[in-house]
């Protein structure tokens, strides 16, 4: 007789084979999954009251049950009794008879040990061990409450699709697979987390992609060692190289169209379960700039778009720093009357410039934090009329001039227009920074900071991929969808260069367009 192995406590690391004796797999699985109420077994008999025993377990709530009832337990309880050959005909190959021939299941696999098996119930499946033999069934019966699919809330568009990605992974991968019908289009599952056991997927298309960057992102993934991964925002602080930079180095998104199209240029994909937002690298700043709709409106009004863009990104960074810096430091390049504007609306407000423009900048980001963690019914009344009360109160009150609150508005308005909420976050920081810096050395201190910035940004790269392409260093062919720029779709016949794809060419089209 074998020895008989009983486990009970879970090795993570462990890597123990399943008995044939049923009764040590059971001690063993429950010793394991101990004071876990919301298991599920079950324990029968294949092929009649003499038949062969049976041990079933699942998480209630996580496994489809009227799947089980009618397609798994109904087969080997009832039918496998009843019709030929009989039980004494097929007990050496019980096992693959039930999967054969009992079962009306189309996923289901086999496992040899215990940790897997477990692992796989606690992901949603089900478990069959049969007394004997040395390997259990894995039937997919993953059936958890998961959110519908709707518009995301972070992208709006006018025109494009309306659908986003949610918290289940293979649904996230069905809504890009059903934009690539290309067999080329690969996805590669992983689980990240030693306690959470997180499923992730890697997507790109393998005649595209750069080989060199797929293989740093499983590396990068694979030295990843953290009980648990809750969401894509984990995974993206893992792979961005310079982890105290303020500006992202991996861009994301809820929407499944922008994931398609990055993925056609030879850019990579990852989905995080439990997580609605994509991470795609590499990436670069002018796709920060970009909105899904670019590639679906004219060409002419687009390029009006992204240009406008810019130049509010511009002044949503340098509005309150040129303000302080010319009031405090050189107000004679402004014209005389400007400046006597200025300069009579200021009469009787006990603080300099600086201090001015932080009371304001630091109640704008306190409102905008209190909208986005109010309910939606009252967040966006709360922005309002919080504004609008509290600048008027301080103009009246004469803690502020009236020419403060407008360059803080305009300056609000113009960081709505970045269409990715972290870059514009990293652009409300710099803000800040060149505030301290027109107080100290006026417009020198301004322009410090801008190079400063610029430096910075020159030094950044995604996964080989300089931050600031196709501008630095400068491409060219690129040019013809870049920061301010979109041609027609009939002359962008190349992906982008600076990405290195594989296969440069995405249409046929006149080669001489590209010179």
């Amino acid at each position: 007789m074998n020895k008989r192995e009983i486990i009970y406590e879970y090795v993570p690391d462990k890597k123990t084979k399943i008995s044939s004796f049923l009764d040590d797999n059971i001690i063993s699985i429950k010793n394991i999954l101990k004071d876990c109420d919301d298991v599920v077994y079950r324990q029968f008999k294949i092929g009649g009251d003499a038949g062969q025993d049976v041990f079933l377990f699942y998480i209630d709530g996580m496994a489809n049950k009227e799947l089980l009832d009618e397609f798994v337990l109904q087969p080997l309880m009832l039918t496998a009794r009843m019709v030929p050959p009989t039980y004494e005909e097929i007990k050496e190959k019980l096992f693959d008879a039930s999967k054969s021939a009992a079962m009306a299941i189309t996923d289901f696999k086999d496992s040899d040990y215990i940790e897997e098996i477990v692992l796989a119930v606690l992901s949603g499946d089900t478990a069959i061990i049969i007394d004997g033999f040395e390997k259990a069934i894995v039937v997919a019966t993953k059936y958890f409450p998961v959110r519908g699919i709707q518009e995301p809330t972070s992208e709006t568009v006018i025109r494009g699709s309306r659908d986003g990605f949610v918290e289940t992974i293979r649904m996230n991968t069905a809504l890009v697979r059903r934009r690539i019908r290309d067999p080329r289009f690969k996805i590669k599952q992983k689980q990240i987390g030693v306690r959470s056991k997180t499923d992730l997927a890697i997507m790109y298309i393998d005649d595209i992609a750069d080989k060199k960057i797929v293989d740093e992102i499983v590396k990068k993934l694979d030295a990843i060692n953290i009980d648990a991964i809750l969401d894509s925002g984990y995974i993206q602080q893992f792979l961005e190289e310079r982890t105290f930079s303020i500006f992202p180095q991996v861009q994301t998104t809820e929407r499944p169209d922008v994931v398609a199209a990055a993925v056609y240029e030879g850019r990579i994909a990852i989905l995080v379960d439990n997580s609605p937002f994509a991470l795609i690298v590499p990436v670069t700043l002018t796709a920060f700039f970009q909105s899904p709709e670019d590639y679906y409106s004219r060409s002419d009004v687009v390029s009006f778009v992204r240009i406008l863009r810019v130049m509010s990104g511009g002044l949503s960074i340098l509005a309150p720093a040129l303000y302080i810096a010319i009031t405090s430091f050189t107000p004679g390049i402004i014209p005389t009357k400007l400046a006597l504007s200025i300069a009579a609306t200021r009469e009787g407000v006990p603080f300099p410039a600086f201090i001015e423009a932080i009371i304001m900048e630091l109640t704008l980001e306190l409102l905008r934090e209190a909208g986005v963690r109010l309910p939606r019914p009252i967040g966006s009344t709360i922005g309002i009329v919080g504004g609008l009360v509290i600048g008027q109160a301080a103009v009246s009150a004469g803690i502020v001039s009236p020419i403060m609150v407008i360059v803080v508005a305009i300056t609000a308005i113009a960081s709505f227009t970045i269409p990715n909420y972290e870059v514009s976050a990293a652009f409300r920081l710099v803000r800040f920074l060149l505030m301290i810096l027109a107080t100290i050395y006026g417009l020198y201190g301004v322009m410090l900071g801008l190079i400063m910035v610029l430096i910075h940004l020159c030094e950044l790269k995604s996964f080989g991929v300089p931050f600031l392409a196709p501008i630095a260093p400068f491409e060219p062919s690129d040019l013809k969808d870049s920061l301010v720029v979109r041609l027609p779709w009939k002359y962008m016949i190349k992906r982008p260069k600076h990405i290195n794809p594989k296969d440069e060419i995405r249409q046929v089209g006149d080669e001489d367009d590209e010179q």
